[in-house]
């Protein structure tokens, strides 16, 4: 709940995850810092709270979307890997001398089944949203979502109401180098670069300072 607010939502074709990175000083390189990851063609996951162990997670998520693809020759279904990771995490509730990963996923993906975007908090425990948020302002995001999303959004409706949620948890306006957009349809992962991020950015109403 201290972590940085990410946000994710269900649109026509797939997922879209945003997230703002709360860069705290000019000297630091926005590029070095990463909150949304690939781990397979067809999922992709935002993360808030301990980057470190945020990495472990989609470490090993990667490595189970691996050995499906050994094993079968075909893509992990995205319900079952988040069962897989959380019961990964799960685990480290259990024993003396570990402790929980300190971050909170927000998995999204595409598969045979549908579209699929799931919430997951250090526990291990896991919920299927139509949209999401983890982080410091995930309260507010949520009952944005509440007030604004709806079935069948287009690509850029759904990253437009993305980032107005981002703009709105933050009740300022965004830094443009502090945020990521990726999204996940049947096409596959995508990362937009900085520039499709600005010009997404420019079609928010300004919140006057």
């Amino acid at each position: 709940k201290r972590g940085t607010t990410t946000a994710g939502l269900k649109f026509r074709d797939g997922v879209v995850l945003v997230c703002d990175k709360r860069i705290v000083s000019r000297l630091i390189i926005p590029e070095s810092i990463e909150k949304v990851f690939k781990v397979d063609e067809h999922v992709g996951v935002a993360t808030s709270g301990l980057v470190a162990d945020a990495r472990q997670l989609v470490g090993r998520a990667r490595v189970e979307a691996q050995i499906n693809r050994i094993t079968y020759a075909d893509t992990i279904p995205v319900d079952v890997l988040v069962k897989k990771i959380c019961d990964f995490k799960q685990s480290f509730t259990q024993y003396g001398g570990s402790r929980p990963f300190g971050t909170a996923l927000l998995l999204g993906g595409v598969d045979d089944e549908g579209i699929h975007l799931y919430e997951t908090d250090p526990s291990g425990a896991y919920q299927s949203y139509h949209a999401g948020a983890i982080g410091s302002g995930r309260n507010t995001v949520i009952e944005f979502f509440e007030q604004k999303w709806k079935e069948g959004l287009t690509l850029n409706a759904a990253m437009k109401l993305g980032l107005e949620a981002l703009q709105h948890a933050n009740d300022s306006n965004l830094n443009r180098e502090a945020v990521e957009v990726a999204t996940i349809t049947a096409e596959g992962y995508n990362v937009l670069d900085r520039a499709a991020v600005n010009k997404q950015i420019d079609r928010l109403k300004p919140i006057d300072e």
